[in-house]
């Protein structure tokens, strides 16, 4: 759809959901969308109740978030105005969709060249990773029809895969690939770089984030292998984590999505949270974000500090923010930059009003080519790629552009197509403009008879 008529639609669809409140509820509209944003903000902050507390209180605001959003429904069916309430908020939804994609610019992909078929490539695999795609895709099979050597990494014996991808390349291999997990392809990626070999990303793993921001298939990783034989190279950035002092006994670490501190940092060291997961977090968290365990932190961001925070994100490329499902999905992997995200949280207000996102109370976003995480302990506790680690403080995350050589397949799924936040007065001057092509370029205009081509009155 053209991008002024997408703008245009937006408006129309807005004004529809507003215009059905006041037709059809009148005053009565006010009422209905403050009890909607007041149920919202209750949940919010029942469920930030929820994760600092324990016991009774527990309880009771998991009751809270559930009778909230029961009660607001309530509240329209007695007012007999359900419907018009379903039909405004079917409209808004349309409106901020349809005005979001109007705005939307197109993605510039990442430079990439063409790539001859690797002579000795040399993959990885994991069987376990995944719940078992490296058998069920069949992916040792094709990897060595395509002429490629695989070793698969036995799940009972820990092995050190970066000496195996160094000892690869030592006996001629020349292209690395995993068929794993994010933190294997980290670890083997690392080797890549260093060595300046391509590198080859099989989505194997279980959420497959490098792959995705990647354009890769991640539903059939057996796709991945067509780069083996018909494959272009781009060049992406890696993050580095290492200690703000230079050492020579703790070596960098590099990571190819992000590095956690924190909250999620310090769930993942426990020994029982592969066991439980979701109990494992919930025991932990009252404790972590009341600050009663746990080290203090100072996050340095080229000028900025963020005292305190009780989680920080530092991502290889920023991620997206226009959304909450933004967040896990990065634009480009070769702008520079690290992406930095804290949270700091001391009420259940202060959580209801991350509800409006941006840099907003309690939430930071920024980017920097290093940043520094400062602790009042001797170590800090990390999360690289879901995996978890200690560091001793304080701690430097920096990035390293064009640092790995990707290989990919000529053909993928691409990058998803990313939607910026909703600006209603951009999307009103674009809806408004006239003579201009969607993507903003002026069309040609008739030269009006007896005035020279080229000439401006």
């Amino acid at each position: 759809m053209n991008k002024c008529w997408a703008a245009r639609l937006a408006l129309v669809a807005g004004a529809a959901a507003l215009l059905v409140l006041v037709v059809f509820a009148g005053l009565r509209s006010i009422l209905l969308v403050c009890g909607g944003l007041a149920g919202l903000f209750v949940a919010v902050a029942g469920v930030w109740w929820v994760l600092t507390h324990r016991g009774v209180i527990r309880v009771l605001a998991l009751m809270l978030v559930v009778l909230a959003p029961v009660a607001v429904l309530v509240l329209y069916v007695v007012a007999g105005l359900l419907w018009v309430v379903l039909v405004s908020f079917a409209l808004w939804t349309l409106a901020v969709s349809v005005g979001r994609a109007a705005l939307a610019e197109d993605i510039r992909r990442m430079p990439e060249r063409p790539a001859a078929p690797p002579e000795r490539p040399f993959l990885i695999m994991n069987p376990r990773s995944g719940g078992g795609k490296v058998e069920r895709f069949h992916l040792v099979e094709r990897a060595r029809a395509l002429g490629a050597e695989v070793v698969l990494l036995d799940p009972g014996h820990p092995t050190d895969v970066a000496g195996l991808a160094g000892r690869a390349v030592d006996a001629g291999a020349d292209l690395l690939g995993v068929a794993g997990g994010d933190g294997t392809q980290a670890l083997v990626a690392a080797v890549a770089a260093e060595r300046d070999v391509p590198f080859v990303v099989v989505s194997a793993g279980t959420r497959n984030h490098f792959a995705m921001d990647l354009g890769l298939d991640r539903e059939d990783p057996s796709t991945c292998l067509e780069a083996l034989t018909d494959g272009v190279e781009l060049r992406v950035d890696l993050g580095f984590l290492g200690v703000a002092a230079p050492r020579s006994d703790v070596a960098e670490r590099v990571f190819v999505n992000n590095v956690s501190f924190g909250a999620y940092a310090a769930v993942v060291q426990s020994p029982a949270y592969r066991e439980d997961k979701a109990r494992t977090t919930l025991e932990m968290l009252p404790d972590l974000l009341t600050g009663h365990s746990g080290p203090h932190l100072s996050v340095h961001v080229e000028g900025t500090t963020i005292d305190g925070p009780q989680a920080v994100l530092v991502s290889n490329n920023p991620y997206l923010m226009g959304d909450p499902a933004g967040l896990g999905h990065r634009e480009r992997l070769d702008s520079g930059v690290l992406g930095v995200l804290g949270i700091t949280v001391d009420s259940a207000v202060q959580a209801a009003l991350m509800l409006r996102g941006g840099n907003g109370p309690g939430l930071t976003s920024l980017t920097a080519r290093e940043v520094v995480i400062h602790a009042d302990a001797a170590d800090i506790q990390a999360g690289v790629d879901g995996e978890a680690l200690t560091v001793p403080a304080p701690v430097r995350c920096r990035i390293e552009p064009g640092a790995l050589r990707v290989r990919l397949p000529r053909d993928r799924a691409g990058v998803p197509r990313a939607k910026p936040p909703m600006d209603w007065r951009r999307v009103r001057r674009l809806a408004l403009t006239l003579g201009r092509t969607a993507g903003g370029r002026k069309t040609s205009r008739p030269v009006p008879a007896g005035r020279p081509a080229g000439r401006t009155p």
